[in-house]
């Protein structure tokens, strides 16, 4: 890498910082030494800028386990900005690594974390910038692995094309028997597709190669058809059963730049066993796995000693839900108070009873608090199992203005099934509440006016929810209902009212139920100029339109169209471990306006045959 070129470069960009390296905590490893010249080279690269890649708490640890390796050095990438890619074209650089600045192209593997559909694109921006082929079919034996993991490989279709392998599960559970197989064929040599055979025999690991997809007449999903006798018939998710003995973060590499989550991130639990039946995490996260709280303890030392942040956040799909919550909360604020360390809870369950904690909280510094009712009437919230009542919400609220909050987020969701226009006007008749709330205190207690964010996003069936079977609704009618709420909403004090934004959901929908096909509708959008298509304002409509046109296919035969309990799914093939006929019977509930209880309350047999093996000792298992 010329050195000079790309520092003239970087005088020329937004933020350059984001393409320095050279932070604090950096893993560096002496390439010159004997044993240099045979570490594995593997580039983690987040298919995002900078400031999001690094608020990843997924990436942080594998770049910890990779490099804890005596054999393997991990080295980061992000995407870069329109200007740093226009920047990169112009002068003929590749895109490269923070840490040695080595172009992503002379690496042994490169491997990405697929968080979420709209990011796809920036994949193949990657990929050109490091002048490897979008096809794995195209690339030559000595091109780089190009490898995924993360939540989007629960449907890895939509990119099976582009990928030589996908891990499914969690990472830490993986990744050290994936580099074992690695770097011993590296160390004895062979084809790659002897590599590939190999890396098929690991739990969790999936080579789209070795499969074909077929589809009916009306140009739906038919089935997967195994190319190799020996492929596996199904790709089994792999699971850390101890979070206590899992490998975590190390030291965190600090940024020079602000990043979206600037601060300690300590995951306390991994799982949810409340069971909305929109949310995937909640579904393919399960069982929940929770630290000791010397653990987490540990842990905070570590990251607060060699950082040097003051805020810490207690990470996980629901924190309120942690066995040891009220113990730990005012323990680690006890713990740091002469640093003034504070703490935040970024996840609350509106029926999670934390005053105690939220008084203790706000005497060090009032972070964010966010609560997520996701529907405005008890009709839908029971449809979606949320398990919560307009009760729990005010009083959660009302605990919130005593401890001396004013500022409070409302998540919501439009577009759930059965929903009806008066399921959206009681998000609005909800936010009045909370209103009347905060301004019925004394305003001597209330403090500065009320700040009340309404939140409302547009419901994407994901894979291995009951509601995978579910149409998004249309564009259209996304638009009229968030108009209905904008109205509704108007007058009421102290409330704000934000969407998002119905294309790039609706896209969100096609590649989350998407197929094979979908790899050259991707690779097209890209060729049409499609880039950081999750940045609204970047969002290119036209070149996604043509993408499809071109290939055939439409957005709507994906997000909008009810598919058959039991038709045949493009993911089938992959084993969540929550079985298919538990979301079958969890989707009828739905339509039944029936509850199912938290997982911890006994157990659901969510996991079929599997459940007393996998939920012994953690929940009274139902036979």
């Amino acid at each position: 890498m010329d050195r000079t070129l790309l520092n003239s470069i970087l005088k020329k960009v937004e933020k350059p910082s984001r393409y320095t390296g050279g932070e604090l905590n950096m893993r560096v490893k002496d390439l010159s030494a004997p044993d240099g010249g045979k570490l594995c080279r593997f580039a983690l690269c987040f298919p995002d800028v900078y400031e999001i890649g690094m608020s990843h708490l997924g990436s942080r640890i594998i770049y910890n386990v990779l490099n804890e390796r005596d054999d393997t050095y991990c080295e980061r990438a992000y995407a870069p900005w329109f200007d740093m890619e226009d920047e990169l074209r112009k002068n003929g650089l590749p895109i490269y690594s923070l840490e040695t600045g080595t172009p992503l192209g002379e690496f042994d593997v490169i491997g990405f974390s697929l968080l979420y559909e709209m990011c796809y694109t920036n994949i193949l921006t990657v990929l050109d910038l490091a002048g490897v082929p979008f096809r794995s079919r195209d690339r030559r034996e000595e091109a780089p692995l190009i490898i995924a993991g993360g939540p989007c490989v629960c449907n890895p279709e939509p990119v099976a094309d582009i990928m030589d392998a996908l891990v499914f599960g969690d990472g830490e559970e993986v990744m050290n028997e994936f580099m074992d197989v690695y770097t011993d064929w590296k160390r004895t040599g062979g084809k790659k597709a002897e590599l590939l055979k190999r890396l098929s025999r690991i739990k969790g690991v999936y080579v789209p190669g070795y499969y074909s997809a077929e589809y009916d007449d009306n140009g739906n999903f038919g089935r997967l058809v195994k190319l190799d006798p020996d492929a596996p018939d199904s790709i089994e998710r792999r699971i850390v059963e101890d979070l206590d003995a899992a490998q975590y973060t190390g030291k965190l590499v600090v940024p020079y730049m602000s990043i979206v989550h600037d601060r300690v991130a300590l995951e306390i639990f991994r799982g949810c066993t409340r069971g909305c039946r929109f949310c995937q995490a909640g579904f393919i996260y399960r069982p929940v796995r929770e630290r000791e709280m010397s653990t987490v303890i540990k842990q905070t030392d570590e990251s607060l000693d060699c950082t040097g942040y003051d805020e810490i956040s207690l990470f996980s799909l629901s924190s309120g839900d942690y066995s040891h919550i009220h113990e730990l909360v005012p323990l680690i604020l006890d713990r740091y108070e002469k640093d003034r360390v504070s703490v935040s809870l970024p996840s609350l369950r509106i029926d999670s009873f934390l005053k105690d904690d939220l008084e203790k909280i706000q005497k060090v510094r009032k972070t964010g608090l966010t609560f997520a009712p996701e529907a405005g009437t008890q009709r839908l919230r029971d449809v979606i199992n949320k398990g919560v009542t307009e009760e729990d919400l005010l009083r959660s609220v009302h605990d919130a203005f005593v401890a001396g909050w004013h500022g409070v987020k409302l998540y919501f969701m439009i577009g759930l099934p059965t929903e009806t226009d008066e399921d959206v006007l009681g998000i609005a008749e909800l936010a009045r509440k909370v209103s009347r709330e905060f301004y019925s205190m004394p305003k001597e207690l209330r403090g500065k006016g009320l700040r009340c964010t309404v939140s409302a996003s547009t419901f994407v069936p994901k894979p291995f929810t009951p509601f995978q079977w579910e149409p998004q609704i249309e564009v259209s009618e996304v638009l009229r209902r968030q108009a209905l709420l904008r109205q509704a909403l108007k007058g009421i004090r102290g409330v704000e009212f934000s969407c998002h934004f119905s294309e790039t959901s609706r896209l969100e929908a096609a590649f989350a139920r998407g197929d094979r096909r979908l790899s050259e509708v991707l690779i097209s959008a890209y060729e049409h100029g499609a880039r950081l298509d999750s940045w609204d304002e970047h969002f290119n409509k036209p070149a996604w339109e043509a993408a499809f046109a071109e290939n055939g296919l439409t957005v709507e035969q994906y997000a909008n169209r009810r598919i058959g309990t039991d038709e045949p799914l493009a993911w089938q093939h992959m084993d969540a471990i929550v079985c298919m006929d538990y979301l079958k019977r969890e989707h009828e509930k739905a339509y039944d306006e029936v509850t199912t209880r938290d997982c911890r309350k006994g157990c659901n047999g969510c996991f079929g045959r599997r459940s007393a093996v996998i939920c012994r000792g953690r929940t009274e298992v139902s036979e």
